[in-house]
Order: structure tokens, then C-alpha cells, then sequence
């Protein structure tokens, strides 16, 4: 199935989409769990999220699929057809109900099939993006598509077979998913018809905040450092959130932000965006007070060019001034 040169590009160096990968690994599901790629997947995913009326076979009562005629009005039907071993790269049969409580695990997972961890993993790009996903502003998790419009991040997948296409589309900020189905094999674009109604929804219906919950419990080390700092003469809002982490983000405009998990021993982890990965250490003085933040080798001060901060190249003795 794969032929004599199953590597179409270097390992890690760009996403391809590839029907016969998804076949092959339904291959690997029933070589590793010793049943059908089916069972499997109703056992351990269909069934945990009350997914009843997804399968690989149809339900009835379910559509039919169709065909258009380009050049008139005319209609042609389109067989149900068991695809065999390519059936797990797309074979399944669902409503716009269960793809909607789909989408809820894709933003929330759940533990009894993925942990929120996981699905966030799934929502992350893996592969380098090329200039034309760059012009686009496209990419691809692990199973799931990554795009950018109207200035949301948007996730989910499109699929079609014969008789049918489908979207499901999600905006964790704005807390909204869509769901596309059409019985027909070609029609709108579906991807776009999605991103225009979350779109839509979340002009008219903005979400509704959560409601205001003290911290269960204050660390007074995190809570020294919340507040204002500065990066030379930019602004910056550490704030402690409600699960234990803390932000960093401009105080005005764009900039570098990041979220950032505690390690335990007083220094913190970025999780996101230019920071991810890097190093937050408050840095103090012998007698424990705080002078100021290391943020993989960047400096910030609680005051622009603070003196008593170890600021790269010193400060001017003379101190701020203006000109006459």
C-alpha cells in the first residue's frame, strides 16, 4: 500500500497529509490491541464519550449521499461503500451531536480516553510550517488542523468521501465549536463556511466570563512577584492564575507573553510562545529581598533601568535627564 519509497519527505522536516498513513495506522491500532480498528476505537474512545451514533457503518435512519451535476441541476446518488483497509482513514458515520460533544473533548480532553495535556498536544503544530502554510496561516497538530482567521486560532478537521463532507471547527477562546455537514461530494468549502460562523457567534454571543473565585490558597513568594516589571523601558504584568501559574504579558500593545507552570523550588517553566521552555528565576539579595527576574538571560526591574537590578551594560550614573 505504501509502495517502494514510503517517506515522501525527510522525518520532522513537514507535514504531509497521507490517506495511506492513517490506514497504516489503524493497522498498528489492531496489531498492538488484538482486535479491529473498530472495536478498538468504540471501546476506548466512541463509548467513554457517549459518542452512540458514530460507527464505522451507518445507522438509520442517516442520509444519503449525493452528487451534483457541475453543469445543471441534476442529481446522481453515491454508494455506501465499505472502504477495507483504508476504511480508518475516514470511514466513519456521525451526527452533528456527537461531533459536538467531540469537540468538547478536543478543548477539554478526558481522562478516561485523553487528559487535557494530550489534547493540547494535539492542538500544537509538529512539523515546521513551509512559506506557503506561512502566507495562509496554517498548520497541523497530531491529527488535528491548526489555521488563523478573522484573528482567531482555530481548530479541528475537515474530511469528505464520496457523497459527503464535513468540518468541525473550534475557537477555545471564544469557548465555540461549529459543526459543518453536507451530503453532496463537492460543494462550499466547508473549512470556511466553519470559521465564518464561529466567527459570527462570537461577534453576537461573546462569552460569558467565569465567575470571580478567590485563589484557594496564596503563596506568598508567587504573590512577591506579581505585578509591574520592566524589560528596559517596556512594560510588563506578571499575575498569579488560578491554577497555580503565573502570566507575563505587555502592559500595552504587543509583545512577548507566556504562561508560566511553578517547579517547585521557587523558579518557573514557560509554556508558551517565545518564552517556552525558558527559565524564570527571581534573583535576591543575601538578605532574601528581591531584585529582580532572569528570564533565560532578559532582565526585568520592578523600575525602568533600576540600579538595584543587575541591568546588562550597568546604569548611567547620572541618572534620567532631559535636554536643554
Amino acid at each position: 500500500m505504501l509502495g517502494e519509497q514510503p517517506l515522501l519527505h525527510p522525518v520532522g522536516r513537514r507535514f504531509h497529509y497521507s490517506n495511506p498513513g492513517y490506514s497504516l495506522l489503524g493497522a498498528l491500532v489492531e496489531e498492538l490491541r488484538g482486535a479491529s480498528w473498530e472495536d478498538v476505537l468504540r471501546r476506548e474512545v466512541l463509548e467513554p464519550l457517549g459518542l452512540d451514533r458514530t460507527s464505522a457503518q451507518p445507522q438509520a435512519p442517516h442520509a444519503g449521499g449525493w452528487a451534483v451535476h457541475p453543469w445543471a441541476d441534476a442529481l446522481l446518488p453515491e454508494p455506501a461503500e465499505d472502504l477495507g483497509r483504508m476504511a480508518s482513514a475516514g470511514q466513519l458515520w456521525s451526527t452533528t451531536g456527537d461531533l459536538a460533544r467531540f469537540a468538547v473533548f478536543l478543548a477539554n480532553g478526558d481522562d478516561r480516553v485523553l487528559s487535557a495535556q494530550s489534547v493540547r498536544e494535539m492542538r500544537t503544530p509538529a512539523a515546521p510550517a513551509e512559506a506557503a502554510d506561512v502566507v495562509d496561516g496554517s498548520a497541523y497538530g497530531l491529527g488535528l488542523q491548526v489555521q488563523h482567521r478573522h484573528g482567531r486560532l482555530l481548530v479541528g478537521h475537515s474530511g469528505s468521501l464520496p457523497g459527503f463532507l464535513a468540518n468541525l471547527t473550534i475557537s477555545l477562546e471564544d469557548d465555540v465549536a461549529v459543526v459543518v455537514l453536507a451530503n453532496c461530494t463537492s460543494g462550499p468549502l466547508l473549512s470556511s463556511v466553519g470559521a465564518d460562523l464561529v466567527r459570527i457567534v462570537a461577534e453576537a454571543e461573546p462569552r460569558i466570563p467565569e465567575p470571580w473565585r478567590p485563589l484557594p490558597e496564596v503563596d506568598a513568594e508567587a504573590l512577591e512577584l506579581a505585578g509591574q516589571w520592566y524589560w528596559g523601558t517596556h512594560g510588563f504584568a506578571l499575575r498569579l492564575t488560578a491554577d497555580g501559574g503565573a502570566s507575563l504579558e505587555p502592559l500595552a500593545g504587543s509583545g512577548r507573553r507566556s504562561r508560566f507552570r511553578p517547579n517547585g523550588d521557587g523558579t518557573w517553566t514557560g509554556l508558551e510562545g517565545y518564552y517556552a521552555g525558558e527559565l524564570l528565576r527571581p534573583v535576591r539579595r543575601s538578605d532574601g529581598s528581591l531584585t529582580h527576574l532572569d528570564l533565560g538571560s532578559f532582565i526585568f526591574t520592578r523600575q525602568p533601568y533600576d540600579e538595584s537590578g543587575s541591568v546588562p551594560g550597568g546604569v548611567d550614573p547620572e541618572g534620567w535627564r532631559g535636554i536643554r
